[in-house]
């Protein structure tokens, strides 16, 4: 065990943590009115408990777990048999790498909470998101983090797929995933009300992008230079990506707004998760400046012209995000074009398949769109017998 590497990896779990709860629940709850603000963040606080036994249950077991078949890990470390205190996993003890990997597998789910928000049936969100995370968030982890089929020796050959931190297991996934739940549930009743509190989706981004340092920068799993030049270029992308969403909606529009602003910070930071092991500071500011330009004409593709009601653009700011990152490694020469392009279309046909078919599951069990009355009220007071604020004010 390598005691500098397990301080950072500590510290980078709890920032990591601290990306959903309560970055991601600000994020998306400043982002809808004022009567579904409780809703978002019980489903971001529930799945982040719910996520959390599960991965001790099977998930870690499923991802990272022994099985030799390239599909799976099994089930030979569920609720983390045969890890004890001492297990290591590399430099690191085994059990602060599960409670790593766990905080991935709480926000991924979540993540996909923007595109449903306002309309969905809180017990679809629990079921869906459980069964989500087990059979297919878990799986492509394996493949990709694991040892499985798309890494090193697997189908690709020598040099398997490059994501350094989620590109495509988390971004791509949960990215695909809110674009056919959207679909499935069909369009809000009232899509024209403006974020309630710009100011809370201000505060969300930043601490998401303070989060992010342990989101890249802990997935290089050492306290190292490799570690420093993550969060480096995390920074850059960020940056760079908030500057160019502002200046396009300027030339676009005539005004800069502090949710766009903020929204391009999201889309650099996705944009540079899967390159951030793999590239230095000139390549992320080019990551990060077509990233604020590119999520933006996403965001108007899907919403104006596909007229699909992603209503916080998971798809279009985390899915092309985190598809464009991984793209860009081959482009920039760290990684093989056969093993990014295909990767992205195997994990892309895997998400949307398991996606449909959980749906389709979950639905006939619980409803997945609330009432009519139910979403025009606000899920706040009907679902969850509470009020953020005075709507009578």
């Amino acid at each position: 065990m390598n005691g500098a590497d397990t301080a950072w990896i500590i510290v980078a779990t709890a920032l990591v943590l601290f990306m959903t709860l309560p970055g991601l629940a600000l994020f998306y709850g400043g982002l809808v009115r004022a009567r579904n603000v409780l809703s978002v963040f019980m489903h971001c606080y529930a799945i982040a408990c719910l996520m959390s036994v599960l991965w001790l249950v099977a998930g870690y077991s499923i991802a990272f777990g022994g099985g030799t078949s390239g599909i799976w890990g099994g089930l030979d470390r569920m609720f983390l048999n045969g890890v004890t205190a001492d297990s290591l996993s590399g430099t690191l003890p085994e059990v602060l790498f599960f409670a790593f990997q766990m905080t991935f597998a709480i926000i991924t789910p979540a993540l996909i909470v923007g595109a449903y928000v306002e309309r969905v049936g809180f017990g679809f969100v629990l079921l869906f998101s459980s069964l989500w995370m087990l059979l297919c968030y878990a799986p492509v982890v394996h493949w990709v983090w694991g040892g499985g089929f798309l890494a090193d020796g697997g189908i690709f050959g020598d040099v398997g797929v490059r994501d350094f931190a989620g590109g495509i297991v988390v971004h791509e996934t949960a990215g695909l995933a809110a674009l056919i739940i959207a679909i499935f549930l069909g369009p809000r009743k009232n899509q024209t009300t403006p974020p309630h509190n710009p100011g809370f989706v201000m505060i969300g981004a930043a601490m998401l992008w303070v989060g992010w340092f342990g989101f890249n920068g802990g997935s290089q799993l050492a306290a190292d230079g490799g570690a420093a030049m993550a969060l480096t270029v995390t920074h850059i992308s960020a940056a760079t990506a908030s500057l160019t969403w502002g200046l396009w909606e300027r030339i676009k529009y005539g005004k800069t707004s502090l949710v766009g602003v903020v929204t391009g910070t999201i889309a650099g930071l996705a944009s540079i998760t899967p390159a951030s092991g793999f590239v230095g500071p000139i390549e992320a500011l080019i990551i990060g400046a077509v990233a604020g330009i590119l999520c933006q004409e996403a965001v108007n593709l899907i919403r104006n012209k596909v007229k699909i009601d992603d209503t916080l653009d998971v798809f279009a700011v985390h899915g092309v995000g985190g598809i464009f990152g991984t793209i860009m490694i081959a482009v920039f020469g760290a990684g093989a074009w056969a093993a990014q392009l295909g990767s992205l279309v195997i994990v892309g046909v895997f998400t949307t398949v398991v996606t449909v078919v959980l749906i389709l599951i979950v639905k006939a069990i619980t409803p997945l769109r609330v009432s009519e009355e139910t979403e025009v009220n606000g899920l706040d007071l009907e679902v969850h017998g509470e009020r953020a604020y005075d709507m009578s004010s």
